[in-house]
């Protein structure tokens, strides 16, 4: 490889880093461009961690045996267990305890190999393997995302020449640059999402930050919270006030997502979701199924912590459809993305009746009127009721009692 074709080769980098590919593609088209340049590249792994509530980061893979690109691998902690025993028997683990960003690993010459992944490449033919890593400093990491890992392997008998070598050290920082840039674009979608719910989140990400940017929608909106959560929590020892709300929490926004809601608040054990659709109907029948599915899934979470000697409790809810303003409420330096409007109040006056009239979930009439038919015939009226707050008295509704359980 040529000095040219290095040259070449950082500035398509630098043009998809720029354009935004996705890393796998860019992982496999950066291998694709090095081969086409003469370096007999037979296999290639990128590592990268993230900032993600779930994963800790995120493996590519390039093989010369196949035109596919492979999926990303997504990989959970490595601070326990097995994944933590894995993690110490890896080459990179060793490298960053010697304080080693590069080792070479002549796999054809060398009777026996010490790591397993590199144990495995020599058996499939490879015969020589360069291990890089390239670490960002503090002020360029995000969270653990703090250098980029990878290995190259060849099967050419001799082995990388010096040559391939100082093409790959010339050439890999903007590959770690590239993949950075990628994986800093989703950690910025990744935070959106989590700490906004979906819809919050991608409307800020794609510009929408100004303070007072709102926009006025009609929307389904589901106020929940958990019963006797204050007596629990009063009781319950304090390690296990965590969990339960993560166990509770966690069932109710599974069962919001599943069905196309977007959880726009937490509020100690309150939940605030809306549910948007073409019509008005489609979202109230996807906020049922929501409901209906949280009832299946309590169930089974209460039998759960019930078998553990752990404290259980239910949850409240109340529907409701109404205008509301959807966008930036705050300071300058300190917004919320979220829905207000006196429709947001009624919802949470709605579901604090469940506790008075003892039922788990309430609608509103408009909510009842919005619904298609086939829900409409199972609401049963309980009555008119003054809502603290609220002007004018509302009629509210409950699924008939004897309607069977879904």
């Amino acid at each position: 490889m040529n000095d040219q074709q290095i040259r070449d080769i950082v500035l398509w980098l630098s043009e998809q880093g720029l354009k935004g590919l996705d890393e796998p593609e860019l992982f496999a088209g950066f291998c694709e461009q090095c081969r086409a340049a003469g370096l007999d590249l037979a296999r290639a792994l990128g590592l990268i961690d993230t900032l993600h509530p779930e994963f800790e980061g995120r493996a590519f893979q390039w093989n010369d045996e196949t035109d596919v690109t492979p999926d990303v691998i997504q990989y959970g902690s490595t601070t326990t267990g097995e994944a933590l025993l894995n993690w110490q028997n890896s080459i990179f683990y060793h490298m960053l305890n010697d304080h080693e960003p590069e080792r070479r690993t002549r796999l054809a010459t060398e009777e026996t190999v010490s790591f397993t992944m590199l144990n495995e490449l020599k058996e499939q033919g490879h015969t020589d393997c360069v291990s890089m890593i390239h670490h960002f400093t503090d002020q360029g990491r995000v969270g653990g995302m703090d250098c980029f890992y990878s290995y190259w392997t060849t099967r050419k008998p001799s082995g990388f020449a010096e040559d391939d070598i100082a093409a790959l050290r010339a050439l890999l920082p903007t590959l770690a640059l590239a993949v950075k840039t990628g994986s800093c674009m989703r950690i910025i979608s990744t935070l959106a999402d989590v700490y906004l719910g979906a819809d919050a989140g991608k409307r800020v990400v794609e510009g929408s930050i100004a303070r007072g940017a709102a926009v006025r929608i009609e929307t389904v909106m589901w106020f929940s919270d958990l019963r006797s959560y204050t007596r629990i929590s009063d009781t319950a020892s304090p390690d296990q006030i965590i969990p339960l709300l993560n166990d509770y929490s966690g069932t109710v926004i599974t069962a919001i997502h599943d069905h196309g809601g977007c959880v726009l608040k937490l509020i100690g054990d309150g939940v605030l979701a809306i549910f948007n659709a073409d019509d008005p109907a489609t979202a109230c029948a996807n906020a049922i199924a929501a409901e209906r599915q949280l009832r299946r899934m309590l169930a089974e979470l209460n039998t759960s912590r019930q078998a553990e000697g752990k404290p259980t409790t239910d949850v409240y809810l109340g529907l409701h459809i109404g205008e509301v303003f959807y966008g930036n409420i705050g300071s300058q330096t300190r917004l919320d993305f979220t829905v207000v409007g006196p429709a947001v109040n009624e919802v949470s006056r709605i579901s604090s009746m469940c506790r008075s009239v003892e039922r788990h979930m309430i609608m509103s009439s408009d909510f009842v009127e919005a619904c298609p038919p086939e829900h409409q015939v199972h609401a049963v009226s309980l009555g008119r009721f003054a809502l603290r707050g609220i002007a004018r008295a509302k009629e509210l509704f409950t699924w008939d009692p004897e309607l069977p359980a879904n």
